[in-house]
């Protein structure tokens, strides 16, 4: 998708300080952290959000939080939080489906 923030992302055309990249995903620090660890992995295929995971395109998810889990021990992170918001009404400002992993301070609960 050639207006997609994140495709120029995996493409280079948008510089990003990366923590990993493999064959099928990437990550990358955010920009505005919302926490001292806030790092998002996306796919490098395109598709708008979990509402669009489908049996063709699950193996991808499952791969990004194997991604997830062996980022958090390199980091050295006692525990963490893994978000995907679905939709712009649940916070989604970007329309390529992304994991956001927080970390580094006590973090609410949604309770």
């Amino acid at each position: 998708m050639n207006d997609c923030i994140f495709c120029k992302i995996i493409a280079g055309e948008i510089p990003s300080k990366k923590l990993y990249e493999d064959e099928q995903c990437l990550a990358f620090y955010d920009i505005e952290p919302l926490a001292p660890k806030h790092f998002l992995v996306i796919p490098k295929v395109h598709f708008a959000s979990a509402a669009e995971v489908t049996p063709e395109n699950s193996a991808v998810i499952a791969h990004i939080f194997e991604v997830i889990a062996r980022l958090a021990a390199q980091e050295g992170l006692d525990g963490f939080r893994v978000v995907t918001n679905c939709g712009p009404i649940a916070g989604q400002t970007v329309p390529h489906i992304h994991f956001h992993v927080l970390s580094g301070r006590q973090l609410g609960s949604f309770n």
